[in-house]
């Protein structure tokens, strides 16, 4: 039996007089793909954003690795957020810092590594999203929107997470750069055992990287299962999503 990774229990949120999720469950096992996908305003991102203790739901709880996310103190919470690297919609790099201080960050926050360790992780990790040493020197703004999220993911992977959420990781993305991306991810995914929640709303993406959908309509996950469970589901929203031409073209390519 594997352990839930997350696990999401009775999960509401309002914002103001409006309920953005009601009684929302869902489990994530280990070594799970995971996409979340829904209509826009069905509350995406703002699941993700929970996930990872940056917004707190107004009712339920949610468990990482079997651990509450909030409580227990600064030093828990700490370790438990070291279990898990984020990748933003649009890369979210420090535009002051170089690409080496960008994916040094998070292993200068540890304050118990020495440069020499630290420079030789950051090359490490430029060299597992395949970029080279010599662009460890450049800037954000001088970086192609692929590379940027090349170094977003290296950023994301520099504590080795066992778990990466993705927001949109495709986003802005040409599909052969997307395309060489989501094989990226896939790959570093299955090397590094990770288990992988993004929100997406490419079919491309969600057919080359999701093991299993989670489709969010009607405040709550509708469903959960792989994709061909969740094709055979009469519901608006999926067949939308799912049963449009470029939609079908999309899985055909991946199946």
């Amino acid at each position: 039996m594997s352990h839930s990774v997350i696990s999401v229990r009775n999960l509401s949120t309002r914002f103001g007089v409006a309920w953005i999720h009601r009684q929302l469950n869902l489990e994530i096992a280990a070594g799970d793909m995971v996409a979340l996908v829904g209509g826009s305003g069905s509350g995406k991102t703002t699941l993700l954003r929970q996930m990872i203790g940056l917004l707190t739901p107004t009712e339920g709880e949610i468990r990482l690795f079997d651990e509450p996310l909030f409580g227990g103190g600064v030093a828990r919470e700490r370790s438990l957020r070291q279990r898990f690297g984020v990748l933003f919609q649009n890369g979210a790099l420090f535009s002051a810092f170089s690409v080496f201080d960008n994916i040094a960050f998070p292993l200068r926050e540890l304050k118990c590594l020495d440069e020499t360790t630290i420079r030789d992780l950051v090359m490490l990790k430029l060299d597992m999203v395949e970029l080279l040493p010599r662009h460890a020197a450049l800037m954000p703004a001088e970086l192609s929107g692929g590379m940027v999220k090349r170094v977003a993911l290296a950023r994301a992977l520099a504590l080795e997470p066992e778990l990466l959420l993705l927001d949109e990781p495709t986003a802005g993305l040409d599909p052969d750069r997307s395309d060489s991306f989501v094989r990226l991810t896939r790959m570093l995914g299955e090397e590094l055992g990770l288990t992988v929640v993004l929100v997406t709303h490419d079919l491309d993406t969600l057919a080359a990287l999701a093991t299993r959908v989670a489709v969010l309509a009607e405040q709550h996950i509708l469903a959960f299962g792989s994709v061909d469970e969740i094709m055979r589901i009469d519901h608006p929203f999926i067949r939308n999503f799912f049963h449009s031409e470029r939609s079908q073209r999309a899985l055909a390519h991946h199946h």
